[in-house]
This record gives C-alpha cells, structure tokens and sequence, in this order.
C-alpha cells in the first residue's frame, strides 16, 4: 500500500478524534516521512468543510481546511475524466456522489481508499480499488 486516498470519513474521524483516528494519523505520518503518497480529492476537502461546518461550527470547519493544506497529501483537482469516472461509479452503485469521487480517485491513482464508511463494501472487486476501513 504505497498511495493512499483519504476519504471524507477518515479525515473527520481523524480531527475528531472519533474510532479509527490512531489508522488515519499513522498513516499520515508516514506520508510526512515520505514512505507512502496519499491524496484527496477536493470534492472530498470541500465535503469535510460542510460536514464540520454544519455538525460543528465554522471554526472547526475552517481549522481543517488550514491543517488540511498543510498535510503532505496531493489534493486531487476535479477535471473531466475524474468527474466522469465518479460519474460511471454513481450510476452504479448506490452511494453519494461526493464518495464517487473517492473512489475514482483511488482507482485512478491505484491506490487504496483510507474509510470507514461501509458504502464501499459495494466497490470491492472494482479494477483498481483496494479499501482499508478504519
């Protein structure tokens, strides 16, 4: 498992200190020691931003988009052939657009997708997605 994609649920979990957050930090550690290259997609950044936003407040929210830039991790850019890859996911399983984008990113990057969100059980068996649940 050299890349990794975080998505929403991983890094929330990992601000929040909620169950799986000691997965999530080892493995960011390990991307800051340059031993694994992890991404995110900004789709996702943006889903983290709402989510602590409204669960939270607004200074938790922008707290983590600030630590979030400041992360060894490659914030992925939505351009056309990821948002139709997320778009392909979407039609076919049920789960939020959002977490399509997760899931094409890992794919693309072959990667493995860093989650707790049990939605991507439906996803093993794709070509190119591995999942670890935190």
């Amino acid at each position: 498992m050299k890349n990794v994609v975080f998505d929403s649920y991983a890094l929330i979990a990992h601000f929040k200190k909620d169950k799986g957050h000691e997965i999530v930090s080892e493995l960011l550690t390990e991307i800051a020691l340059g031993e694994k290259i992890g991404f995110i997609s900004l789709i996702n950044v943006g889903e983290i931003y709402y989510m602590l936003h409204r669960k939270v407040n607004l200074k938790a929210a922008e707290h983590s988009l600030a630590i979030i830039q400041e992360m060894n991790l490659e914030i992925a850019p939505v351009d056309f052939d990821l948002t139709i890859a997320a778009a392909r996911i979407k039609a076919n399983h049920k789960m939020s657009y959002a977490d399509a984008f997760a899931a094409a990113l890992t794919q693309k990057k072959k990667a493995t997708l860093i989650t707790g969100d049990k939605e991507f059980k439906a996803l093993e068996g794709l070509t190119n997605f591995k999942v670890k649940f935190i």
